[in-house]
């Protein structure tokens, strides 16, 4: 028996440093790690001892013989991702890792006074950050967030259905009651603190935040009611409190989704998935309340190239084909889709539809009966139509001249076209990349300011790319800490919790976090569901200070 790495793998990469024989690649020494869409286990070279099963955050690793039916392809995947490359291990046996002199490259010199450093944002690229502090400094370590609870992405960018991914917040939650953590929730940076402020009470700021913002289409109509960006959608229904509960309206039969990314079908197959399977995730009450009584039957998701540039990955696409009740169809209306199809190989972005219904969709009238997701590549959208609200979207065929073509009726329009960072206060940004420029992570012109995360690198990689991103971060800090560049900061911590609850009366701190967590899987245990979310600020605010303790039924 041996071990297969599945669909939630977050390719942070603890598996492979557990494992050994060296048989999970590729390793982040390696060039391929952070380029394959996950990580994967040789089945030549597996010795079944089940340490990468008991490292994994997110529950991803399993025995073969004993992966679920939705989960069966992952056991070929694995083996296949070896298939055409030299064996790693030497063909007389496992290759076992060769271990070399301990190294201690990212620590302090022992006589180095430890370093105080604030880190903005709690996602993963904050938390690997804190974490490497942590464990190979003394540091102390600040963490600050606009929103008065942790977690950033993995609590309002991963889907409901995918509780295995969110399992990585519990990694990192053992540090928000570390001894040498200050926490500060519900404080945002230009409006309740400056930039100058927390570098005046710290050796160093790291700012992990991400990148909130959404890219637009460009098209006519584009701000008409009912046409909203994606991200607005996935914090919707991920109870983001942010974004209000009536944001989103499902009373139309079809909505069209523009991409075709991991966010494009994950906000598809959420659109057409059973509410009640919905339910057993940790889904915004107020968004399992409108996908119950909404009219949702359809989902349409335009490519504006062909299904070989698709950038979904290929375990978000076999989520799509395990939805109980929904039919699956390519849209062939433009020959290039069905060539690029038949030529394709197994591996390739076109060949993962292999097997894929394919019929010539007739758009003129309503979305036929039952549930389905509908890909349409080589169409790409060109005008939202409607007076108030959108009633439909004309799109390109793929045969005319680009500026002429179809309409396909539908009220909900969501645009999946990708994220982008927004300029953070105090500090600079190049507009075009949307990120804040830098060195290694040192931000350009800032002594002792550091970026990690989306807003460093621009909205590229899942959680685990996170850790090697903070790994250079941090590392260059550390080189700044022991080259004396460091800037001496003013006051000390207790002044600067002084300052932030002199500025926010609603700060959050840890013991404040343990009490939602505490509130949200009470309200859960009352509904039989795993967590039921807190949605709004003054929600989250009052069950921090206790004042939701007693749950009602």
């Amino acid at each position: 028996m041996t071990y297969a790495i599945t669909q939630t793998c977050c390719s942070d990469a603890t598996c492979v440093s557990v494992c050994p024989v060296n048989c999970i690649h590729p390793t982040p020494e390696e060039p391929d790690f952070g380029r394959t869409e996950m990580l994967y286990i040789d089945p030549k070279s597996c010795i079944d001892c089940g340490a990468c099963a008991d490292a994994c955050p997110v529950e991803a690793v399993f025995p073969v013989d004993s992966l679920p039916a939705s989960q069966q392809e992952y056991g070929p995947l694995n083996a296949a991702y070896f298939a055409d490359r030299q064996a790693e291990q030497d063909p007389s046996g496992p290759n076992f890792h060769v271990w070399g002199e301990p190294s201690f490259t990212r620590s302090l010199p022992s006589d180095f006074a430890p370093l105080r450093v604030a880190v903005v944002g709690t996602g993963p690229a904050g938390m690997y950050a804190a974490e490497d502090l942590l464990l190979h400094t003394s540091a102390e370590v600040t963490l600050i967030d606009r929103l008065p609870v942790a977690g950033g992405l993995i609590r309002y960018g991963v889907a409901p259905d995918h509780l295995s991914t969110k399992r990585a917040g519990d990694t990192f939650a053992r540090f928000h009651t570390h001894p040498r953590v200050r926490m500060h929730l519900g404080v945002e940076v230009g409006r309740d603190i400056s930039p100058e402020e927390i570098a005046a009470h710290h050796d160093a700021v790291i700012y992990a935040v991400g990148a909130s913002g959404g890219r637009r289409l460009g098209i006519p109509g584009e701000d008409l009611a009912g046409s909203i960006c994606a991200t607005t959608f996935v914090s919707w229904y991920n109870a983001h409190p942010e974004v209000a509960p009536d944001a989103v309206d499902l009373s139309t039969e079809r909505v069209v989704v523009v991409g075709t990314g991991n966010v494009a079908l994950d906000a598809a197959r959420i659109l057409v998935s059973d509410p009640d399977a919905l339910a057993a995730g940790d889904i915004a009450g107020h968004a399992l309340d409108a996908l119950r009584a909404g009219s949702v039957r359809e989902v349409v998701l335009l490519g504006r190239r062909g299904p070989e540039d698709a950038a979904y990955t290929r375990s978000e696409l076999l989520a799509l084909t395990h939805l109980d009740g929904v039919d699956l169809v390519v849209d062939d209306h433009d020959p290039r889709t069905g060539a690029a199809v038949d030529a394709a190989g197994p591996d390739d972005r076109a060949g993962l539809l292999k097997g894929v219904a394919r019929e010539t969709v007739d758009w003129s009238g309503p979305a036929p009966a039952g549930r389905r997701i509908v890909f349409r590549f080589h169409s790409a959208p060109l005008e939202a139509l409607g007076g108030v609200a959108v009633g439909a979207v004309r799109v390109t065929d793929g045969t005319n001249d680009g500026t002429s073509g179809r309409e396909i009726p539908g009220g909900l329009l969501l645009r999946a076209v990708g994220r982008r960072g927004l300029p953070v206060p105090g500090l600079p940004f190049d507009e075009a990349a949307g990120i804040v420029p830098h060195e290694g992570g040192r931000v350009t012109g800032r002594p002792g300011t550091y970026v990690v995360g989306w807003i460093k690198r621009g909205p590229t990689g899942g959680i685990g790319a996170n850790r090697t991103c903070a790994a250079e971060t941090v590392g260059t800090l550390l080189d700044d800490a022991v080259g004396g560049t460091l800037p001496a900061p003013e006051q000390g911590a207790k002044a600067f919790q002084r300052l932030v609850r002199r500025r926010n009366r609603r700060v959050v701190d840890a013991r404040g976090l343990a009490e939602i967590e505490r509130t949200e899987l009470a309200l859960g245990r009352r509904d039989g569901r795993p967590r039921v979310k807190l949605a709004t600020v003054p929600e989250l605010v009052a069950a921090a200070r206790g004042g939701r303790r007693r749950i009602p039924g």
